[in-house]
């Protein structure tokens, strides 16, 4: 067993890292050629199958949780490996990607030099499979200084976790800390925060009237959309990093109608939670005060996810990454991005959590989506490391 986290254990990470890469991209190649958007059930539990033969194979405790509801979703994967003693570890990864069925025909998995590209290979298959790969390492050189590892493979990361994130919200408490496994940013940094979002439908009610004859007799809802509009614009930067966006305007039927009903969609974020309660309160503010007589505004608000807050225990968990990287060979920074991930929920369940610890890669969403290969073999180590320093 390990018995400590030296310069020589880090190298042995290390080594064992590259003796398994070519396996790493074997398992990448065929999880990346497999279409698996999070509405696509099928293919998601096609990946539910490899993680969960993967645990089985490696001496695992695994639970597997089917979702029954509307929209069918792929089932959740929870892996558990028992140590000999130490801090709870909890991993998070998600096997759903953005993408339609039909697009690894378009555009399977491909490598160009040290580039691999594919549907979800940096977001996340490769972070998914470095959460195995950094615990296979650790079982090759015979560490087990921990209580217990567990590992949620996410089916549904993409839409908001709405099936895993109550799951992952309870069992976030339970652990010392969280690792998340989303890949690293383009320029290698790690993710300490990130910003808490909250989505918001407003339904403004006017009253139709024909607009030529007797426009008095109608209230514009649209013209009430613009005044509220302008006021939500309004809260941008009003308090550090909040930013507010009306992405969606849906409203009126025909030019010589008085719009009877606008909608809109509206995505809110904030750093820190204050200043998000406070920003959720001025939205209530603005959308009571309406300008245009005898409208109707309804909200409803979606808190899909609190802040993920660079607290005590995210710095110490940064400060543990940056080291070993650097005895691994590689400068490490982390970074603050106002995308929202499992982060946000271990974070804000009270767990020390640091993100963004899968191999570097960009363009995700997108069809030039990438991933580094020459990261692969020290992000893992670096993973590793940081499980056996926890």
């Amino acid at each position: 067993m390990l018995a400590s986290a030296s310069l020589m254990d880090v190298q042995m990470l290390r080594d064992r890292a590259q003796a398994r890469y070519p396996e790493f991209l074997d398992v990448l190649e065929a999880m990346v050629n497999v279409d698996c958007g999070s509405y696509s059930p099928e293919g998601v539990n096609r990946i539910a199958d490899l993680c969960e033969g993967r645990f089985l194979d490696h001496g695992w405790e695994v639970e597997r949780q089917p979702h029954d509801g509307e929209p069918a979703l792929g089932d959740l994967v929870i892996g558990t490996l028992r140590g000999a003693g130490g801090p709870d570890v909890l991993l998070v990864g998600h096997m759903d990607t953005v993408f339609d069925d039909g697009t690894v025909a378009r555009r399977p998995f491909t490598i160009e030099g040290d580039i691999a590209r594919g549907p979800g290979v940096s977001d996340m298959k490769a972070g998914l499979l470095a959460g195995f790969f950094a615990t296979h390492v650790l079982q090759d050189v015979g560490f087990d200084g921990f209580g217990t590892v567990t590992y949620v493979c996410n089916p549904d990361e993409e839409i908001g976790s709405p099936f895993s994130g109550p799951v992952i919200r309870e069992l976030a408490p339970a652990h010392d800390v969280a690792l998340v496994l989303e890949g690293a940013r383009a320029n290698g940094d790690i993710v300490s925060s990130r910003k808490g979002i909250t989505d918001f439908t407003i339904t403004i009610e006017g009253k139709a009237a024909h607009a030529g004859v007797e426009p008095e007799k109608g209230r514009n809802a649209i013209l009430q959309a613009a005044h509220t509009i302008l006021a939500l614009q309004g809260l941008n930067d009003r308090w550090p990093g909040v930013t507010s966006n009306v992405g969606v305007v849906r409203g009126g039927t025909r030019s010589n109608v008085v719009a009877e009903r606008c909608e809109l969609h509206v995505d809110l974020r904030s750093p820190e939670l204050a200043a998000l309660e406070e920003a959720e309160a001025e939205v209530q503010r603005i959308c009571a005060d309406p300008a245009v007589p005898d409208v109707r505004i309804t909200i409803d608000a979606h808190g899909w996810h609190r802040p993920m807050e660079k607290g005590e225990g995210g710095r110490r968990l940064v400060a543990i990454a940056v080291g070993a990287a650097s005895e691994l060979g590689f400068e490490l920074r982390d970074a603050a991005t106002g995308g929202a991930s499992d982060a946000n929920t271990t974070s804000s369940a009270g767990t020390p959590t640091i993100d963004g610890l899968g191999p570097i890669g960009g363009d995700d969403h997108g069809p030039a989506e990438w991933v580094d290969l020459t990261s692969i073999v020290p992000r893992t180590a670096l993973l590793a490391a940081i499980i056996s320093r926890v």
